[in-house]
């Protein structure tokens, strides 16, 4: 990155951490075999090292090692849950039945379930109210007689709001409903253990969380139907063919390991981060808006709307000192859908910003975009 620019934009993505890099590094040339081979020692070398990794992730998650899938992230983790558990669910009872989600989530969470509708399977997209949450009357209502998956993340990725996954877990397990959370946000922030919250299938992502690109898992409950979305080989249980890749997995497994370790205090001075520039913000520019529950949210997130300005202008200005978003990463620059199912008029959602704090932002950093973001706008507005 050039040292002439602001970053804040950690939601998209994360350096990868020194100590992974080290990690990982005698796995790429050294011990370099194939963990499905076992008639070698280079073989049993990596082998040994993936499940080692996952034993780490895990003991982290408060699980049996054998329910974590590897993927290639959380995109893959979320058609591996949704794809496998909705065509095993239609297998079993013998036609396709009804999903719930919400309107704001993910399009790797969307995109999946809409192609679910075009195999037969009824899908209710909920609107969540205008702090971007749902809550269990919506879901309650929503449920008919062969609804069979609800799938909510546990923490968006454009406004960064927390939604209630524990209540949500506990009504999918009462109804006898499977309950399926994109956590790629959410882990290493919250304390995501999948049988205190009732949760049946969760996506991971290492990216997130200083670790590598290119690997995320799929955390299962034991016994519990899915169907591959992929063949060619018996990794993962059969439900995840190919060859697994082991620095990466060792990379993950390090990654969690490092959050697991400064989890709270992290979370405490991210906050507090966070708050600092909510409040210069507000105090240097008037009518800026703050985009869902400021309280029930991810501490290095914020998301917020200036209103009166264009988007592209706002944006163009910002390029030049800042590295932050307009929505999410996979977005293409395309005006947020999660904002406008907030209720946001188009021109407003796109002068919207995402900002999002890093491990190594510094109160400096913070003062230092107060003023450029101040000083736009008094130019932008005249």
């Amino acid at each position: 990155m050039d040292k002439n620019h602001l970053i804040f934009d950690f939601q998209s993505s994360t350096p990868c951490s020194a100590k992974v890099v080290e990690e990982m590094a005698p796995y790429w040339n050294q011990f370099w075999g194939n963990p499905s081979n076992k008639n070698n020692r280079s073989g049993f070398f990596a082998s040994a090292a993936v499940e080692v990794s996952r034993e780490k992730i895990a003991s982290y998650l408060k699980i049996n090692p054998k329910r974590l899938i590897f993927t290639s992230g959380a995109t893959e983790a979320n058609n591996l849950g949704l794809f496998g558990h909705a065509r095993a669910k239609a297998k079993l009872i013998g036609k396709p039945g009804h999903i719930i989600t919400v309107s704001t989530e993910h399009h790797a969470v969307l995109d999946p379930l809409r192609h679910l509708q075009k195999e037969g399977f009824r899908l209710s997209e909920l609107r969540p109210n205008k702090d971007g949450l749902i809550n269990i009357e919506q879901l309650s209502e929503a449920v008919e007689k062969d609804t069979f998956m609800i799938s909510v993340m546990a923490a968006n990725n454009e406004i960064g709001v927390l939604q209630p996954i524990s209540q949500i877990g506990t009504f999918c397990r009462r109804k006898g409903i499977a309950f399926h959370t994109d956590a790629a946000q959410a882990l290493g922030y919250l304390d995501l253990d999948p049988d205190r919250l009732f949760i049946d299938l969760m996506s991971l992502s290492a990216h997130k969380i200083y670790g590598p690109k290119g690997i995320g898992a799929l955390v299962t409950r034991e016994g519990f139907p899915l169907e591959p979305c992929q063949y060619g080989g018996s990794q993962e249980l059969g439900l995840r063919s190919g060859t697994l890749p082991v620095p990466l997995i060792v990379g993950f497994a390090k990654a969690v390991e490092i959050t697991k370790n400064d989890q709270d205090e992290r979370n405490a001075r991210l906050l507090f981060l966070r708050n600092l520039l909510l409040k210069g913000l507000k105090k240097n520019i008037a009518g800026l808006k703050v985009n869902g529950s400021i309280e029930q949210r991810l501490p290095h997130n914020l998301n917020i709307t200036f209103p009166g300005v264009k988007g592209s202008e706002l944006h163009g200005q910002l390029r030049r000192f800042v590295y932050c978003t307009s929505g999410s990463a996979c977005s293409n620059g395309k005006a947020s859908h999660v904002l406008q199912e907030l209720g946001l008029l188009k021109k407003d959602a796109e002068a919207s910003i995402r900002m999002s704090i890093g491990r190594n932002t510094t109160e400096e950093e913070i003062k230092k975009v107060i003023e450029i973001i101040s000083n736009i706008l008094i130019d932008l507005r005249g």
